[in-house]
């Protein structure tokens, strides 16, 4: 069925590469940017750009009225340098701060939106990477809670809001891919992205055209609650970060002690790197009948770099 499909944070790094797939789909999509230099770009992808500020009540209605959309998907983050500032763990609350924003007041204008045009499903994006509670196993199902940190505050926020309203939720692994992690990348060539202690914290990696995939079947099916978009192999640090160091044909990375990482980097790098918890897409699998193009980090990471 084509269906009207409004993409909060369109131009975005997701963004970018669910509203083709929409497109592919027959689907009619509204695009948002905060940025009007954008909107050529979201033309060429195939959407009607539209600029919207996902904090300003009044703008969101405005926009998603205007749209008449069948289902929204929300995409909206703060994490391009024009908002966050330059990427820093060392203060990760400041950093996030603008996302937490958009998770908590941008998802509640949007959800007020959808409620006042009738639109009966919305998708979101959360985030499931290396943030399972650090108790237990190290892979982690929809069922188990998050790490409670500030940013999780956020994401609690938001997720129980979508579900409440008959949703679906995305908690999508650590993006890789194009424009995804090119930070990343550049740091582990310069060895500015040292292993922390053993590296025994897990991570979840997806690869943002798979995850762009999971986000199409969720609209598709109307998909209703929690689903973990992460690919099939969550790993420890150890294995994950000397491995991209060798795709990106750089030196292996330093290693670094806790205690020094902590009083460097802060507290996040260090739980994430010793700690981490990641997830399992048994769920998403099940249910949605995803299949992944990079089911593990080690095929993805090695073509992307190629």
């Amino acid at each position: 069925m084509v269906m009207r499909v409004f993409v909060a944070g369109g131009s975005g790094v997701l963004g970018r590469r669910l509203v083709p797939q929409l497109v592919a789909r027959g689907h009619q999509v509204t695009a948002t940017t905060t940025s009007p230099a954008k909107l050529d770009l979201l033309a060429r992808l195939g959407a009607e750009g539209v600029v919207m500020d996902g904090l300003d009540a009044v703008s969101v209605g405005e926009v998603v009225a205007a749209a008449r959309p069948d289902a929204i998907v929300n995409q909206m983050t703060g994490l391009s340098e024009a908002h966050a500032g330059k990427p820093t763990m060392r203060n990760a609350d400041r950093f996030f701060a603008p996302t937490n924003r958009l998770r908590t007041e941008g998802i509640d204008h949007l959800l007020a939106a959808a409620e006042a045009a009738g639109v009966s499903h919305v998708v979101a994006q959360s985030h499931a990477s290396f943030n399972g509670i650090r108790e237990g196993g190290w892979v982690k199902t929809e069922d188990d809670p998050l790490q409670v940190v500030e940013g999780t505050k956020a994401i609690s926020h938001l997720e129980a809001a979508v579900v409440r309203a008959g949703g679906a939720v995305l908690r999508y692994g650590g993006f890789y891919g194009p424009g995804a992690n090119d930070d990343q990348v550049m740091m582990v060539r310069k060895r500015m992205f040292p292993l922390v202690g053993g590296g025994t914290g897990y991570t979840s990696w997806v690869h943002i055209d798979d995850a762009a995939s999971a986000t199409v079947l969720a609209v598709e099916q109307r998909a209703q609650g929690v689903f973990n978009i992460v690919d099939d192999e969550p790993a420890p640090v150890s294995e994950w970060l000397p491995y991209l160091a060798k795709c990106a044909e750089a030196k292996p990375p330093r290693r670094l002690p806790a205690w020094l990482a902590r009083l460097l980097a802060g507290e996040m790098v260090v739980g994430m790197m010793t700690e981490g918890r990641g997830f399992s897409n048994a769920k998403a699998r099940r249910e949605l009948g995803w299949e992944l193009r990079y089911p593990s980090w080690r095929q993805g990471f090695r073509e992307e770099l190629a």
